[in-house]
């Protein structure tokens, strides 16, 4: 009888290993093809970006392109597509070198200088830049930038860009400089460094993370910006790629695929190419250069 129980209870106890194994095996295959699903998601759009240039009829779905090069010769016969990228690195290097010095002392004034309401007034920049948005501000920037003379000019675009961005940065870029040590600075300080020469020296090596990912997120957020050139500039000559790209259409209304592919893929290399580079270098790494 003792035997017959305990043979049964091994049964039980196999048979419930076999399920929970079960259990397990269909969990896992659902997540992974869940995972797959997705990645199919975004990986489409970006294989038709990848295929479509190449294609001498592109359409709207991913499929073997029938090879040629001729977008590329039509797109480089337009005399404001390549134009437009150039503009649009002068733009995004411009506005995000300004956000980056800009950005980076005033991170270090606020980091060391105790100012009374320092916190509380970081906050409220950042809270305010977040509430009114770069659309609801238009109408007064367009009317600062008319007043002085800043309307058709990348200077103003630049300069108005940079001023949406330097909250964000700074309330980011403060984190790093609270994370350098400060008997650092004191030692150079001991031996006659100025102010400027600490920030060089000693601050930026060490934050040099922190100031790859402002530069990222500053030219990412220029070259992708459509709004602030688009009413800022009246000379296409000086319209930058985002703007050029929403005059890709045929006489009819309809939308060129070949062009606006080809120019697609070219417009967004710079980026995909610069995230990669500064990844690879920095990792985006959210911590100075210090080791704990």
């Amino acid at each position: 009888m003792t035997a017959t129980l305990a043979g049964s209870a091994a049964d039980d106890a196999s048979h419930e290993a076999a399920l929970e194994r079960a259990r397990r095996t269909v969990r896992t295959v659902g997540h992974y093809t869940f995972v797959c699903l997705v990645i199919a998601f975004f990986a489409l759009p970006l294989l038709w970006l990848a295929s479509a240039p190449f294609d001498s009829r592109p359409g709207i779905t991913a499929s073997l392109p029938d090879f040629t090069l001729h977008n590329f010769r039509v797109l480089a016969d337009n005399p404001y597509a390549l134009r437009s990228l150039g503009n649009s690195v002068v733009l995004a290097a411009g506005a995000g070198a300004l956000t980056l010095v800009l950005s980076a002392l005033a991170a270090y004034a606020l980091s060391r200088v105790r100012l009374p309401g320092r916190d509380v007034l970081l906050y409220v920049l950042l809270l305010l830049s977040s509430i009114v948005t770069g659309t609801a501000a238009m109408v007064p920037l367009f009317n600062l930038a008319f007043e002085l003379h800043l309307i058709d000019s990348q200077v103003g675009v630049v300069l108005v860009m940079t001023g949406g961005m330097l909250p964000g940065a700074i309330f980011i870029l403060k984190d790093f400089m609270d994370g350098t040590p400060v008997s650092y600075e004191e030692s150079a300080r001991v031996f006659g460094a100025s102010p400027l020469q600490i920030v060089r020296h000693i601050v930026v090596p060490v934050v040099r993370p922190g100031l790859a990912t402002i530069t990222v997120w500053a030219v990412a957020q220029v070259w992708g910006n459509f709004l602030v050139p688009f009413l800022l500039l009246r000379t296409p000559e000086k319209s930058p790629a985002a703007v050029v790209m929403y005059t890709f259409y045929t006489e009819g209304g309809q939308p060129d695929l070949a062009l606006i592919s080809t120019f697609s893929l070219l417009y967004s290399l710079p980026v995909v190419l610069m995230f990669l580079f500064v990844s690879s270098r920095y990792g985006f790494r959210f911590h100075g250069g210090i080791k704990r």
